[in-house]
């Protein structure tokens, strides 16, 4: 698989965005945004998420967004292939991530952009 290759996944409602197969979530953390597009969504949350952690040894990232209600879930994690790791530390930053309101403000956006291409 090239360094691009992405899987995404679609089911009911939701959407998986990951860049292995299976999906496992070592480390997740939930938050609950406004209603925009789910695949720019979890395509922004990634980004951001991977900044974050890809210091951390083995670490591969997924995201999910399911729909609730008027909003999206937003479960951001990944799979760790090193044990053991700093989980409540790299939960603890993901956690900040999401709850920081320019990266939410900054995604929803995102996500709500007309796509004409």
């Amino acid at each position: 698989m090239s360094r691009t290759e992405w899987h995404i996944l679609r089911e009911d409602g939701a959407l998986t965005l990951a860049r292995r197969l299976p999906v496992r979530f070592d480390l997740s953390v939930e938050a609950v945004l406004p209603r925009c597009g789910k695949q720019r969504l979890a395509v922004q949350v990634r980004q951001d998420m991977w900044r974050l952690l890809q210091r951390l040894p083995g670490f591969s990232p997924v995201v999910r967004v399911e729909e609730v209600g008027q909003g999206l879930r937003v479960i951001a994690g990944g799979q760790v292939a090193r044990k053991p790791f700093p989980k409540a530390e790299c939960e603890a930053k993901l956690r900040e991530m999401l709850t920081d309101g320019k990266n939410r403000s900054r995604w929803v956006a995102y996500g709500r952009r007309v796509c004409y291409e």
